[in-house]
């Protein structure tokens, strides 16, 4: 019975999700329905933006106002961006931030790899080898930046990684990665908790990291 009532709400969610993206495509979206369809639906959906990179500013307000936060890229260039500098310079401490990137020292079966060959086909100037050097640039960013964390992990992983979630204790961003745009030009949810959608980035982090390596960030 618990597995029957969890089905008819994820069909609700997916359905929910899917009309968002519907409603996007007319330039003024009825954002007074999608509200009414996350309560409705279970979704906790907040907000969407057409590409990812506008969530930014909501990004950095957000982290502002966070306890701890998780981050599973596929890159992590906006870490390296002024979103992220106010967490570096030690203006703000959290309880704990987890972070999770690719690891570009895997050579064979690579998921850095796979990711290359799809974005190769709609961007020429990308080469299968800049991805992965592109990743190794930001954990080494990353390396120096957090020496002011104490409370700082990161991890590197092998896996399929479908989207990017960044996740805080108040809210999470989505975004699910295509096979034909960079992940900056692709649509970006924002989920409040409780909902699916949070649930659905925390438990992807969470599965993530329990498959990952540690990175040493010691001097």
């Amino acid at each position: 019975m618990t597995a029957f009532v969890f089905g008819i709400l994820s069909s609700l969610a997916a359905s929910g999700v899917v009309l968002v993206f519907s409603l996007l495509r007319g330039s003024r979206p009825l954002w007074w329905l999608v509200t009414a369809c996350s309560w409705f639906t279970g979704t906790g959906l907040g907000r969407v933006y057409q590409h990812q990179s506008s969530a930014e500013q909501d990004i950095e307000r957000e982290l502002g106002q966070a306890r701890w936060i998780k981050i599973l890229a596929g890159r992590g260039n906006v870490l390296t961006r002024e979103t992220f500098s106010p967490l570096w310079s030690g203006e703000l401490s959290l309880e704990s931030v987890q972070i999770l990137l690719p690891d570009p020292s895997t050579r064979t079966d690579s998921w850095l790899d796979r990711r290359s060959h799809d974005v190769c086909r709609f961007d020429p100037g990308f080469t299968p080898r800049l991805l992965r050097s592109q990743v190794q640039t930001n954990i080494d960013y990353l390396v120096q930046a957090s020496r002011t964390q104490s409370n700082f992990e990161l991890h590197s992983f092998n896996l399929p990684n479908t989207c990017r979630v960044i996740v805080t204790d108040r809210g999470a961003y989505i975004t699910f990665y295509s096979r034909s745009a960079h992940g900056g030009n692709s649509p970006c949810l924002y989920a409040r908790t409780p909902g699916f959608l949070y649930a659905f980035a925390l438990q992807q982090f969470d599965a993530t990291w329990a498959g990952s390596s540690p990175v040493s960030t010691a001097p």
